[in-house]
């Protein structure tokens, strides 16, 4: 009897077995994805969060525009229930939704300052910063967009960055960047309340790097700040980039700029992706 129930468990054992083999070699049809990718340029680990469109497993066919949100532990969670609930109105066309974050919301709080802002700090910005930007620019460009162009179905011409505050600021260096190397990595950038006090305003050399620019391709910017922040280093700073980049005349370039009137720092961030996005993705 002992001999037949062990005999059993054996059985059953090995049908498990089976059955998790299986299971684990068959692709897990989710619209959602964590995925960790460690960074050369940086030496450490991103946590990646994506979301897909409701219908992507069901139009095979089909590519889509791609989002990058930086900040993601904090932003990611409110940002792809909004585009998921726009997609479902007809608000927004279907996108794929591609969060970089960090192993933990204190991690990110910590390393924001390292990887979001270049180059290194001077006195007057009152905090250390080693000027990492380059190097988390590097990663995305060389690294993580080719991971999921390879990974997903996407349209390489039709990318999106977005980011808030120090994220905000680096959006604009990535856009800073990709025109120096004379690419189209982003179509469109979304900053919202950038911090370009930074390194003395070093991003105000933005608008001759956009006079300069040598691709024919379409380029869309989303300025805000909120209307309660400090006028002397958020507001104005931001209106003045958003002026003399729209003077500038620069072809095929479109500047949209917005102050809400009775949002501060922290209310922009949210309002600012969610009306960029629909701008950037109208219907003709």
């Amino acid at each position: 009897m002992k001999k037949q129930f062990f005999l059993v468990l054996s059985v059953l054992f090995a049908y498990s077995c089976t059955m998790s083999s299986t299971k684990s070699t068959e692709p897990i049809q989710t619209l959602d994805k964590k995925i960790n990718l460690y960074s050369e340029a940086i030496k450490d680990s991103f946590y990646l969060s994506v979301q897909l469109p409701k219908k992507y497993y069901e139009k095979p066919d089909l590519k889509y525009p791609t989002v990058y949100i930086v900040d993601a532990n904090f932003y990611f969670p409110m940002l792809a229930e909004t585009v998921k609930q726009h997609e479902i109105a007809g608000l927004l066309p279907p996108v794929i939704l591609v969060g970089i974050g960090y192993k933990s919301f204190a991690a990110m709080d910590s390393l924001r300052e390292r990887d979001y802002l270049y180059p290194a700090s001077i006195p007057s910005d009152e905090m250390k910063a080693v000027g990492g930007g380059k190097n988390f620019n590097s990663f995305i460009v060389n690294q993580l967009i080719p991971y999921i162009d390879k990974e997903f179905r996407t349209e390489t011409s039709n990318r999106s960055l977005m980011g808030h505050s120090f994220g905000g600021y680096f959006s604009l260096y990535a856009l800073l960047n990709q025109i120096e190397s004379n690419q189209t990595t982003f179509k469109n950038i979304a900053s919202a309340s950038p911090s370009l006090w930074y390194n003395n305003y070093y991003l105000n050399q933005l608008t001759a790097k956009l006079q300069s620019k040598k691709t024919p391709d379409s380029l869309n910017i989303y300025l805000t700040a909120g209307g309660l922040e400090d006028p002397t280093w958020n507001i104005n700073p931001l209106k003045k980039l958003s002026t003399d980049i729209t003077n500038a005349h620069v072809s095929n370039l479109n500047v949209h700029q917005a102050i809400y009137t009775d949002l501060d720092h922290m209310d922009v961030a949210m309002i600012t992706f969610s009306r960029a996005l629909q701008e950037f993705y109208k219907k003709n």
